[in-house]
Formats: structure tokens, C-alpha cells, sequence
């Protein structure tokens, strides 16, 4: 069987311990994404799922910049050009099946985020469960100055993180937000000095990575699905979660530390 989380041109995909990293490697184009890139961390992400080895899935990009968006320059260069059409049948199972399996995969999944973040690269940092940003970056929404309308869920992801007042100075004037900003308004998990971002960064994903890995991924499936879910049906999916998380040997672990008062050791099962 071949290994599902293989690098291709752009992309360093590797396992650190129980951590998957996807580092975007394309620092000439401000790591703009390729639609090799988006099908290879699909691919990677769909297997991480259910891989009981990966507990935590870090993004990040290489050199000064995390991620600017798509390079649809490279996209669209050439004599053939995609024909009419073309965007709506392919988003829903490319770029836009990414932000959704970032969403909902059960793995805790942590962006770095340096330089800038625009468009999908924004998005992805808004879709993960914790974006460290350095206070300098700059988080941009062009579309409205190119022309053209937002994808991959700009405009479900930022109203739900900062409301809509701020959701349209970003998405319909254009207007780029510093780290700083970002994390004030609760778009990000924190904002932090460039030089102790990696450090920062490196402990949230160990901590996350000695967590109780179940109890975390049922957690986020509840927060992500009690965005839309009625009440009875959010309690009935409590119900549902406490009875699998308190049947895990992490919770037989975490109430033995609590009695023997000293600090669980988790193992992700």
C-alpha cells in the first residue's frame, strides 16, 4: 500500500513523531497554492482521519510568507484556458473539499502563519482549530479588489469568527488586517512577536500532541456541528460523544491522575 503522505513540487508533506506537517514550499510565489498542492493535502487529510498514529496536523509555509492565496496566474497561463464552467465543477471536490476536511476531520489542526495570509491562505488559517499569527502579518481578503467573488468559505468562516461589520470591510472594501488586529477580534487564536512564533507554535502542537486525541476530535466535531444543529439534536450528539470519550483508555488515564493526584499520561486511545 503506498504511503499516503508523500511531498510533491510545492508541498514538503512528513511525520514528526505523531504530528503531520504540511509545509507550502513555493517561497518565490508567497507559497500561492498549485491544484497539485490542494489534491496532495486532500489526499494526505483524508488518511490522517482515521490514522490513529496522527494526533495533531500542523500548516505552515516556507520563508516569509504562509500562504497568498491561489496562483491563478499559473492556473490560467498557456494558450488553453479553462472553459465556462469550469470553476463550479471543480471547486466543490479541489480547494473547496480542503477547507471542509480541515473543518471537520477530527484531528486537532494548528496554521503558522507568517507574512501574508490572503484569500484560500486566510481560509485556511480561519478553518484550522488554532492559527498562531505573527502581529505583523497581514490577513487580506482581495477578491473585491480583482474583480471577482470570494471562495473556499470566506464567506461562511469570517462572519462566524469576527461578525459581519468586520466581515465586510474585509470582504467587500478590500481591507488587509495586521496579526495583532486579527487576534483582538478573535479571528485568530493569538498573535505573538515574529521572532517566538515558531516556539510558540512548537508548544501548542506538543501539547496537543500529548493530549487525549478522542476526547479532543469528538469536542471539535461538537463545536463545529452545534453551529447548525437544533438544540435536542446537539444534546443527543453530547450524549453520544460522552459515551464513546468516557469509554477511551485516555479517560480511565485521566480519572487514575486525578485520584493518584499527579499528571495524566495520554496516549491517544
Amino acid at each position: 500500500m503506498s504511503d499516503p503522505y508523500q511531498s510533491v513540487e510545492g508541498l514538503n508533506v512528513e511525520r514528526d513523531g505523531s504530528v503531520l506537517v504540511f509545509e507550502i514550499n513555493r517561497p518565490q510565489k508567497r507559497n500561492a497554492l498549485t491544484d497539485p498542492i490542494v489534491a496532495t493535502m486532500i489526499g494526505a487529510l483524508s488518511a490522517a482521519g482515521p490514522d490513529e498514529s496522527v494526533r495533531v496536523v500542523l500548516v505552515r509555509g516556507a520563508g516569509d510568507h504562509f500562504c497568498a492565496g491561489f496562483d491563478i496566474v499559473g492556473r490560467n497561463a498557456g494558450d488553453e484556458r479553462p472553459r465556462v464552467g469550469s470553476i463550479q465543477r471543480r471547486l466543490p471536490t479541489e480547494a473547496h473539499r480542503l477547507i471542509e476536511l480541515l473543518l471537520t476531520t477530527q484531528t486537532p489542526v494548528v496554521c503558522q502563519v507568517q507574512g501574508w495570509a490572503a484569500g484560500i491562505g486566510l481560509h485556511l488559517a480561519l478553518a484550522a482549530d488554532f492559527a498562531v499569527v505573527d502581529e505583523e502579518a497581514r490577513l487580506w481578503e482581495p477578491y473585491a479588489q480583482r474583480g471577482f467573488t470570494p471562495d473556499t468559505g470566506g464567506t461562511w468562516l469570517l462572519p462566524r469568527r469576527i461578525g459581519e461589520v468586520r466581515s465586510r470591510e474585509m470582504l467587500l472594501l478590500g481591507e488587509p488586517v495586521s496579526g495583532a488586529d486579527a487576534a483582538a477580534w478573535g479571528m485568530v487564536h493569538r498573535a505573538v512577536p515574529g521572532d517566538t512564533l515558531a516556539g510558540e507554535v512548537e508548544a501548542l502542537v506538543g501539547r496537543l500532541a500529548e493530549a487525549p486525541t478522542v476526547t479532543i476530535g469528538l469536542t471539535k466535531w461538537l463545536v463545529h456541528a452545534g453551529g447548525t444543529a437544533p438544540l435536542r439534536e446537539h444534546l443527543q450528539n453530547e450524549a453520544l460523544a460522552m459515551e464513546l470519550s468516557s469509554r477511551s483508555d485516555d479517560f480511565k488515564e485521566g480519572l487514575a491522575a486525578f485520584v493518584g493526584k499527579r499528571l495524566p499520561q495520554f496516549k491517544g486511545r
